[in-house]
């Protein structure tokens, strides 16, 4: 599997790394989270450490988080994106559900759209289409202020295979092309500790013919999943067991101790 961006593609003969750069002032961790300066130093370094997509959000989606404008999410974001998109040889990917943000990403740089939405507004679905770049389709029970407090109910890896049969399909009848579809289970949202482990244990009913990512990194299931082990350490073990099962992206914070994984798995 092959997803062409503007400049070049990504074969998924190998496992790819996507890592994480929050500009968000209420993300759940001071460790991740970057403005400015640090953020644009940051990208580089992920890129130096071995990351093949950079992925930029200016809103927080934690469980419980309060939305903010499409105006503010663009204020944060695209100074950034607009300094490092130039010098680096891999894409930068926006974090968004805003057709709005995601336009003035592109505009700045950016070559890939990773929708947490899932493509629910038709704008956005445009917007990928007309501008041919790839884009990440994740499933998202609900929205962020309140999905946990709404969780899915029976059989998630189920609800997320038809999800993902007719959204891949709408997407491509709206123009967006084949190789340009990533999908994503969005683990963590709306979902139960137990549905989370269970749609990692299965990624193989959620293979569609289209590469697969999952971002566990920093997850408050962890904890469930992999007991008395620091969040740091229980990320890798994650990642680990994703790519084991199937994914070929994984969306990462510590890229570096990913890259290190990876290749310890392959030998």
């Amino acid at each position: 599997m092959i997803t062409s961006w503007r400049r070049g593609s990504i074969d998924y003969g190998v496992k790819r790394i996507m890592g994480i750069i929050n500009m968000t002032p209420d993300s759940f961790s001071d460790k991740v989270r970057y403005s400015g300066k640090s953020a644009v130093e940051r990208i580089f370094r992920m890129a130096d450490e071995g990351a093949d997509i950079i992925d930029v959000g200016g809103e927080s989606t934690r469980p419980g988080s309060t939305p903010v404008t499409p105006a503010e999410e663009t204020s944060r974001i695209t100074d950034v994106i607009r300094i490092a998109a130039p010098s680096l040889s891999i894409p930068i990917s926006v974090d968004t559900m805003h057709p709005e943000t995601a336009l003035a990403a592109l505009d700045a740089g950016a070559e890939m759209i990773n929708d947490v939405s899932g493509l629910r507004n038709e704008n956005m679905m445009r917007i990928v289409a007309s501008a041919g770049v790839p884009v990440v389709i994740m499933h998202m029970h609900g929205m962020p202020r309140t999905m946990q407090e709404n969780t899915m109910q029976g059989d998630a890896v189920e609800q997320i295979s038809d999800f993902f049969d007719s959204v891949s399909q709408a997407a491509e009848s709206a123009g967006i092309k084949r190789d340009k579809i990533i999908l994503d289970p969005g683990i963590g949202f709306g979902k139960t500790f137990p549905q989370n482990v269970e749609i990692i244990q299965r990624l193989g009913t959620l293979r569609k013919g289209y590469p697969l990512l999952l971002g566990t990194s920093m997850k408050s299931f962890l904890a469930y999943a992999y007991p008395n082990i620091p969040t740091e350490e229980a990320g890798l073990l994650s990642a680990a067991e994703c790519a084991r099962n199937g994914a070929d992206i994984l969306r990462v914070h510590d890229v570096e101790g990913t890259v290190r994984m990876i290749r310890v798995q392959r030998s």
